[in-house]
């Protein structure tokens, strides 16, 4: 444990702190809040972060539209969220502060860009007068620096053109709340130096930039401003920092290797899905194939078509794209093989908002494929679960033979946090388990293959073409029970069909025991799923601790649900369900359970926060 006041005796401590940094699409601010955020980890901190991006590919600059912020909360303690409110807004233009300054808490810290509060941009972000001077921020406490023309001076010397040197303006912003807030500045200097290998220029100006906000903080007479958060407490192990799409991305990794079957991705570029094509891409040394397909469909049956030849498939997708890769869902439900099909869900219908988060594809996952075409659904419920969702479907796939729908979310896929690296000798086996000689003989007594005889798991067995002595048939026309020929027999119909939804059924079987976390006789449960669980691991804690009881379950498995859930529902007198739907999760609880499951709603592109769930449990809680 780091004491900080050993080497910043004047510095006041506190617990946590949330600080959101804001402006135009291209101020940089991912990358300041991404460098601040690993300045954080390094130092120890336990973190949450939620970067927000516009949804205008090129918004017109000054303008609302075009505003781009990330959210970090740092904290000396185990956090699950990215804060509600901020404590600290780093606006680096009007835009950013007209659309951000609402998110602020009473009495927060503004720090502005003050060579940005022109009338140009006054006026296009909607200002009638400058809020740095009319005292409408005299509720807050303000720093106004001058970063765009202190940037310039210090690059002057070093032979960088003034444009070119505005562009580091955000790590002056980077220095200065680096100063404020303690942060160790070799992590970001050295990332400097090795991001930008080979251009010289660019890293004396982005080094300069920094150090010059650094030292405004020391010279500027900040200090009353100046805040540590100690290290937290994390059990021993080696940690990274770590978004949702790249633990999802090793998650896979982790689980072809368990099994010994290569992966291979077809996927399509679509936000906020794209970066998990990205990060397996880079990990052929793994045995990973990807392919950049032409559209989603192509993308789907490439992937089926690697599992029928003994990869694993795998295929991403968002929004409008896992509709497209219905077709095929459905061929895959008949084929009877692995197939991991990730849905990083964003806000629709349609285009709707593609760079903001939403989970209201659930009743998509369930139902959105013609005929009785049943597959299980798998859920993550934060950026490092991913990991565990991702080998979770995996497992599934490969032992029951059946493609599995994988739910993310867009604040999953883009926020991040402290995670410790699993020892790969502690994660569990996978057998694909493929088959390797005939298993039955035809009316001559000579020994054949049928494709669908099944084991215990009621799965088929899983033939490589070419192998010797396995030829069989499969397709999307329905086959005959054991032996694979084409069968129109109503009643060989009705057995598949039964088999199949048994099969899917059956994964329950090897779920562990449902936990319930909170208190057994309270009156009120709260069901979760997905990214609602920070939230409401946050919420539930605040009503324990202020005396309500309250008792709350969270789900991975969506379906089939675990076999004990019904009981479980049926012990409350009341159950709630959060979701960022209009109440996807209630109906099937409602209609599977028969109990009166009631949904809190959010569907503003914006996760939940913990006082927003508080309140609200707290009104169904009397």
């Amino acid at each position: 444990m780091i004491d900080t006041k050993e080497f910043l005796p004047d510095v006041r401590e506190v617990e946590r702190i949330i600080v959101r940094f804001a402006g135009d699409s291209g101020d940089g601010m991912q990358l300041t809040g991404d460098r601040f955020t690993s300045a954080s980890a390094l130092f120890g901190n336990d973190l949450a972060t939620l970067p927000e991006f516009p949804a205008e590919i090129r918004a017109p600059a000054g303008t609302l539209a075009g505003v781009s912020a990330f959210q970090v909360h740092i904290s000396d303690h185990d956090i699950t969220t990215p804060g509600d409110a901020p404590n600290v807004l780093v606006t680096m233009n009007p835009a950013a502060m007209m659309a951000e300054l609402p998110r602020l808490e009473s009495g927060g810290t503004v720090i502005a860009n003050s060579d940005a509060f022109n009338q140009r941009n006054l006026a296009k972000a909607g200002y009638q007068t400058n809020p740095l001077e009319d005292g409408s921020l005299d509720g807050y406490t303000l720093i106004s620096a001058p970063m765009t023309d202190l940037t310039t001076q210090v690059c002057k010397d070093l032979g960088v053109k003034p444009r070119d040197a505005q562009r580091s303006k955000n790590f002056f912003a980077l220095g200065l709340v680096s100063w404020l807030f303690s942060r160790p500045t070799y992590p970001t200097l050295q990332w400097i130096r090795e991001k930008f290998a080979g251009k010289d220029a660019i890293i004396a100006a982005n080094e300069a930039a920094f150090k010059a906000g650094h030292a405004f903080g020391e010279t500027a007479e900040l200090s009353a401003s100046r805040l540590a958060v100690r290290p937290a407490r994390f059990d021993p192990g080696t940690y990274t920092n770590i978004n949702g799409n790249t633990a999802l991305s090793w998650g896979l990794i982790a689980a072809s290797q368990k099994a010994d079957i290569p992966i291979f991705l077809g996927s399509y570029p679509i936000t906020p899905a794209s970066d998990i094509l990205h990060e397996l891409a880079k990990h052929k040394n793994f045995g990973v194939r990807t392919l950049q397909a032409e559209d989603e469909i192509a993308a789907i049956g490439a992937a089926l078509g690697a599992s029928y030849g003994g990869h694993l498939g795998v295929t991403t997708t968002s929004g409008p794209g896992l509709a497209l890769k219905g077709e095929t869902l459905g061929l895959a439900v008949s084929l009877e093989l692995p197939l991991v099909v990730i849905d990083i869900q964003r806000g629709g219908p349609s285009t709707g908002l593609p760079t903001k988060t939403e989970a209201a594809d659930l009743l998509m996952a369930h139902y959105g494929r013609h005929g009785e075409a049943p597959l299980p659904i798998v859920a993550a419920n934060s950026p490092s679960d991913c990991f565990a969702a991702a080998f979770e479907a995996v497992r599934i796939a490969v032992r029951y033979r059946t493609p599995v729908i994988l739910l993310s979310d867009g604040y999953l896929a883009n926020g991040t946090e402290p995670w410790r690296l699993p020892q790969i000798a502690d994660l569990p086996n996978i057998s694909a388990d493929f088959a390797t000689s005939p298993n039955a003989l035809n009316e001559d007594g000579e020994e054949v293959f049928w494709p669908y005889m099944r084991n215990n798991d009621l799965a088929r067995p899983w033939a490589v073409p070419g192998t010797a002595g396995l030829m069989h048939r499969i397709g999307g026309i329905e086959k005959e029970d054991g032996t694979g020929n084409i069968s129109y027999d109503p009643e060989n119909h009705q057995r598949m069909v039964t088999i199949r939804d048994a099969r899917i059924k059956k994964i329950a079987d090897s779920y562990p025991p449902t936990t319930i976390e909170g208190d057994l006789d309270a009156d009120l449960l709260v069901v979760s799923w997905g990214s609602t669980w920070g939230a409401i691991t946050s919420a539930v804690g605040r009503m324990r601790r202020s005396g309500q009881k309250v008792a709350r379950v969270h789900l991975t498995n969506i379906y089939p649900l675990p076999n004990d859930l019904g009981g479980i529902l049926r012990g409350y007198q009341r159950v709630v369900v959060p979701e960022m739907n209009l109440g996807q999760l209630s109906k099937i609880l409602r209609a599977e359970y028969l109990v009166d499951a009631r949904p809190i709603s959010k569907v503003e592109g914006q996760p939940f926060t913990a006082a927003e769930l508080h309140h609200n449990l707290l009104e169904m809680n009397r």
